[in-house]
């Protein structure tokens, strides 16, 4: 319930509408609650009298209760629907806002068809609780309270029923409550194991076609989606149980009050109209009781849906900015004081163990180092991805923590190792690095990483639609596109991690050419050729999360083993990785 609590502060203007859909139910209810009492009239005062003029008189009064019921029900659905779906896009609007808060390791926390589960179908969960639940939830107490009181006015020995019938109801809806609620809670987990194999499937549905593994596919589907069938069978036959029992103790009530009603019919204590308005009570009673049974699951179920959707808003943002934050960063300078990280603090080792790294600012760094060695690691502690474990990392002579986070990131462009580009336009991608470049010097972006020469035989060039994720470009050009997009900012600091692998060697040594260019920005490059990185300043040489060496081309080629090594086993036979030219 605290989770349901929590999230009710985002109804926000929407309160109203909730307060008159509530008023609203409740003057439905009374309406329909006088319309027994009107036909005990109609059989006791008019048919038993034969008096045509109170029948007629009596059922207008009807005729207008049930009018007026009608047209403050569909008042209610209007309010209440206003309130749910108002409620279910500030909650979605909140849980995406606080996404984009998240750091990397936040995002570690969660999967990514978790998260999509818990914006879109938990959301919708607590919609449904408010727009089918809301109105029972009022409606169902009101009428139970109600139609006691009114049954008991009217014959109180008969009442003595509503004693009997209750604790059973109440044992009933225990039950199935009880057993329920953990079962909601595997039902959502099954959905997110769904939406995983479907959006994995759909992201590389090359991949499985270039290996026809279709029907592979098709098996991992085909679990997942009877894991969620099995799941919402055996989840479902529980909640329908409250049925049954509902409709058994409803009639076996209904038996009991026209046997104990008509002997007392018979013994001149009871008039056949008011056993008759009786038994509506009786019906508007049980079926307020079955209606709070039905608000009942929904709550089940949405508390289910609130805890999952309470994680995403209350997961503590690992990095944000200090209380005075510093906005302005010199230059780009990076220094690495006795570095540690590790990317759980319960890790039995260090990603990197005590890194100790000067660059200076406009210099150019290479780093290498084998798969596993923590290249990407490194770098993604300068802008604040990650937050360094043990140690400092200084961008223009102060910690990185020091400085406002949107302020870093932005004097920090780094090109990461897994290209991504968005729907829309390749304009629109590159506006990413500068929103307010105009074509000039989207240009210049484009022909400094070389991505001018396929841009411009696109039809609409800068304004091509790229498709879904760049799906209309090749690795390459994506490589070459992400570059641009990050020339754009201008940054103080700007960081390839392994962003040139796709290109020809004849493009990377343009790009390079391009890079050197540019003055007063740090440049490091996370490469796999060591073609990439021999004319640069200095080269880092990582092994294992460790510096194992730094030094130039000429002092690592002359002194350490793992760049000798690296270095042959590349240039052996001639020109390195002669094969990766960019074809599409």
């Amino acid at each position: 319930m605290n989770d349901l609590k929590r999230l009710s502060g985002y109804m926000g203007p929407y309160r109203r509408d909730m307060a008159l859909g509530m008023l609203l139910v409740v003057i439905e209810t009374s309406f329909e609650l006088v319309i027994p009492v009107l036909m005990s009239d109609i059989i006791d005062q008019g048919v038993a009298r034969g008096d045509v003029g109170c029948i007629l008189r009596i059922g207008v009064e009807m005729s207008l209760c049930a009018l007026l019921a009608l047209v403050t029900g569909l008042l209610y659905a209007r309010y209440a629907a206003r309130a749910s779906y108002g409620f279910g896009a500030r909650i979605r609007g909140a849980e995406y806002a606080k996404v984009q808060q998240y750091a990397f390791g936040n995002l570690d926390h969660f999967e990514t068809s978790s998260l999509i589960t818990r914006m879109t179908t938990d959301v919708t969960v607590l919609q449904n609780a408010i727009n089918g639940g809301f109105r029972p939830l009022v409606r169902g107490p009101s009428m139970l309270v109600l139609g006691i009181v009114l049954s008991f006015m009217m014959s109180p020995r008969l009442a003595v029923v509503f004693f009997v019938c209750g604790p059973v109801l109440g044992a009933v809806l225990f039950f199935v409550v009880r057993r329920i609620a953990p079962m909601y809670t595997r039902l959502q987990q099954s959905m997110d194991h769904l939406n995983n194999v479907v959006q994995e499937c759909l992201t590389a549905i090359r991949a499985v076609k270039a290996f026809v593994r279709g029907e592979y596919e098709e098996e991992k589907f085909r679990q997942v989606n009877t894991e969620l069938m099995d799941t919402s069978l055996s989840t479902f036959r529980t909640a329908v149980l409250n049925l049954p029992a509902f409709q058994l103790t409803m009639y076996a009530a209904m038996v009991l009050i026209l046997w104990f009603g008509g002997n007392m019919i018979l013994h001149g204590s009871l008039t056949v109209g008011r056993l008759t308005s009786f038994l509506s009570y009786v019906l508007q009673v049980m079926n307020s009781l079955m209606m709070i049974s039905n608000v009942f699951l929904l709550m089940t179920r949405s508390l289910a849906s609130a805890r999952r959707v309470a994680q995403v808003l209350d997961e503590p943002v690992e990095l944000t900015s200090p209380k005075h934050p510093v906005t302005d960063i010199p230059d780009g300078g990076v220094r690495f004081e006795h570095v540690s990280f590790k990317y759980h603090p319960d890790a039995a080792e260090y990603a990197l163990a005590d890194i100790d790294l000067d660059i200076a600012p406009g210099q150019t760094v290479g780093i290498l180092g084998g798969t596993g060695s923590a290249k990407s690691t490194l770098v993604q502690l300068i802008p604040r991805l990650y937050d360094a474990t043990e140690g400092r990392v200084l961008v223009g002579g102060r910690d990185v923590r020091d400085y406002d986070l949107t302020a870093l990131r932005n004097a920090v462009g780094i090109v990461l190792q897994k290209n991504v580009l968005f729907s829309g336009t390749v304009r629109d991608n590159l506006l990413w690095g500068d929103p307010g470049a105009d074509d000039d010097a989207l240009w210049d972006a484009c022909r400094a990483a070389c991505a001018d020469e396929f841009v411009q035989r696109m039809p609409g060039g800068l304004d091509a639609d790229l498709g879904q994720g760049g799906v209309n470009v090749s690795g390459g050009q994506k490589q070459r596109l992400c570059i641009a997009r990050t020339l754009l900012k201008k940054p103080r600091v700007l960081i390839f991690d392994d962003s040139v692998s796709a290109v020809d060697t004849a493009t990377e040594a343009k790009i390079r050419k391009a890079l050197g260019a540019l003055e007063g920005v740090t440049k490091i490059i996370i490469a796999q050729r060591v073609t990439s990185v021999m004319a640069t300043d200095k080269i880092v040489v990582l092994e294992d999360g460790r510096i194992h060496a730094v030094g130039t081309h000429q002092q690592l080629l002359a002194g350490d083993p793992i760049y000798q090594e690296i270095y042959h086993s590349q240039m052996k036979g001639g020109s390195p990785d002669a094969g990766t030219a960019d074809h599409r």
